[in-house]
């Protein structure tokens, strides 16, 4: 699985820490890790929580990521721009039971963390954590055991819903103002890594005119 981490402005500074945490739990289990960044604050490109969003369907759309871990201060801002966009489907996750639950729940392909709120002592440790129980396992098996079918039944209905309720992200990309969706793909790696990894001709060809 090919795993895009994306942190916005105003906590860029831990980007390397959360990229390491990542990679340290992900790569044993034949993951791949990709830091979108921002790799620091004084970053040329800056990222916003909104621009995270876009990156993140961008990336889960195209098949150039399969799963996206971001966040922001609280991790709300991010979960909700996430959840704005077809083919993302983010939980908040606070603590290791959030990321076990919502991996084997709700069987989505996002998670936005509060990378301010609460990060004190102990705060690495907890992302670790996190991180096991999202990735080290096969997702949407259920929780308890006695409410697999319904939660699976349900994970098919939402995703049928969100098909009916989202454009498609070719249209959001040409109808979002230019300079966002220009500054959410201009990250330092972001041609290297999109283009390398990207599974959707049509969605590569919108990039490329949307960053022209």
């Amino acid at each position: 699985m090919k795993i895009a981490l994306i942190n916005e402005n105003s906590q860029a500074a831990k980007n390397a820490l959360i990229c390491a945490t990542l990679k340290k739990v992900a790569e044993p289990l034949g993951h791949e890790v990709y830091n979108y960044g921002m790799y620091s604050a004084e970053d040329a490109s800056q990222l916003t929580y909104v621009q995270n969003g876009i990156l993140a369907a961008v990336l889960l759309n195209s098949g150039a990521a399969d799963y996206v871990v971001t966040g922001c201060g609280t991790g709300e801002g991010a979960m909700l721009a996430c959840n704005v966009f077809p083919g993302v489907l983010c939980g908040h996750i606070v603590d290791p039971s959030d990321a076990y639950m919502f991996a084997q729940i709700n069987d989505g392909n996002a998670v936005a963390l509060p990378f301010a709120k609460g990060f004190g002592w102990g705060a690495e440790l907890n992302l670790e954590y996190i991180f096991e129980k999202l990735f080290s396992g096969e997702s949407g098996q259920g929780y308890p055991k006695e409410r697999v079918v319904p939660e699976q039944r349900n994970k098919k209905i939402l995703d049928e819903v969100k098909k009916v309720t989202h454009q498609e992200l070719t249209y959001i990309l040409k109808n979002l103002d230019r300079e966002l969706v220009k500054g959410a793909l201009s990250g330092e790696k972001f041609k290297e890594y999109f283009f390398a990894n990207c599974k959707d001709e049509k969605i590569a060809e919108c990039v490329r005119e949307v960053t022209a």
